[in-house]
């Protein structure tokens, strides 16, 4: 009984952190759009990228290998699959799937995410190499990833996309480098 009550009150916790994350991102989408990328070819963002930095989030927390894998559905939405290694490179892996779809043609690269419902989240599409498709950077809320198609990313790239988060306002001095050991 007693595992019980507490198994309600970390449900309890859980949906309320889930609440207070919806209406942040809900705010923040409303101040991101002017930065957030207009046109953008899904086939092309489909695939494998790699995390090559994110601002600390618990849900990755000591993780590394990190990838994100998008894949178009037939419906028109797009499969989410985050992925990485505890610690090391073979360490606990974990995995997290979604499901995200765009709810304004108008602004492509803001899309909404939802890892389980009835709750979803803001990804928006900051930054994107319009013409290889080989780095991205996403933010969501107070959150920032920094993806690329490989495992490393050219310094000159990753330090103008570090000058263009500043620029938004993203506390860019607690970005975590992803440790990428393939």
């Amino acid at each position: 009984m007693r595992i019980a009550i507490t198994y309600i009150h970390f449900l309890i916790f859980l949906f309320a952190i889930a609440i207070l994350s919806s209406c942040k991102s809900n705010q923040a989408m409303k101040t991101d759009t002017t930065q957030i990328v207009k046109t953008l070819d899904l086939n092309r963002y489909s695939g494998k990228w790699y995390e090559i930095a994110r601002m600390p989030f618990f849900q990755e927390k000591d993780m590394v290998n990190t990838t994100a894998t998008y894949e178009l559905r037939s419906d028109g939405k797009i499969k989410v699959i985050n992925e990485g290694y505890k610690f090391t490179k073979d360490g606990k892996h974990k995995k997290a799937t979604a499901v995200a779809w765009i709810p304004d043609p108008a602004i492509m690269g803001q899309l909404k995410v939802r890892f389980f419902w009835p709750f979803t989240g803001d990804y928006h599409i900051v930054a994107l190499d319009h013409e290889n498709y080989s780095y991205a950077m996403v933010k969501s809320g107070g959150l920032l990833w920094i993806l690329a198609r490989d495992p490393q990313l050219d310094e000159e790239i990753y330090n103008s996309l570090v000058l263009k988060a500043n620029s938004m306002g993203v506390a860019t001095e607690n970005l975590i480098k992803v440790e990428q050991n393939w």
